[in-house]
């Protein structure tokens, strides 16, 4: 299965799709340098996300209705399933979704699911807070999250 990749310049810095014929598979923030881009040869799933995601920063879209992949274990799998059912502009912590998933001691494993979450602002790791409140780790930066809980909230 052939991999392709994709880059879209967001407003608040490069983005690398990447993904099959059918489907995404990785939606990371990246270096410019570091990737390449299959142009006019990119499969249409890869355009669509590209056109979703550039909906999702000019504040005309909420949710994401292209195919995408997420391979990980069944725990990583459902804390995955769980942050997309967080509410655009809402946020969660990692015990509230420890809970949600019936595994109330599970923090630590949350997080860790979280940091390997390869389908950015889709799968919104971005709404995730410690529970005093605070901003805690995001793979894309800290800067970065802190953009785009603030450009939802101001366009909810």
């Amino acid at each position: 299965m052939k991999l392709y990749n994709k880059l879209y310049r967001s407003p608040i810095g490069m983005i690398e799709i990447q993904g099959t014929d059918e489907q995404i598979t990785s939606i990371l923030f990246t270096d410019e340098s570091e990737s390449d881009d299959c142009g006019d040869k990119c499969p249409g799933v890869l355009n669509e996300c590209a056109m979703q995601l550039d909906e999702y920063f000019r504040g005309k879209r909420r949710t994401f209705t292209f195919p995408y992949q997420l391979d990980g274990t069944i725990f990583q799998q459902r804390v995955w399933e769980a942050l997309t059912e967080i509410s655009y502009a809402e946020t969660s912590t990692y015990k509230e979704i420890a809970v949600h998933i019936g595994n109330e001691k599970a923090v630590r494993g949350v997080g860790s699911a979280n940091g390997r979450n390869r389908l950015s602002i889709v799968v919104p790791c971005h709404r995730i807070i410690g529970s005093n409140g605070k901003l805690t780790g995001y793979a894309g930066g800290l800067w970065r999250k802190e953009w785009l809980l603030r450009h939802e909230r101001t366009l909810k």
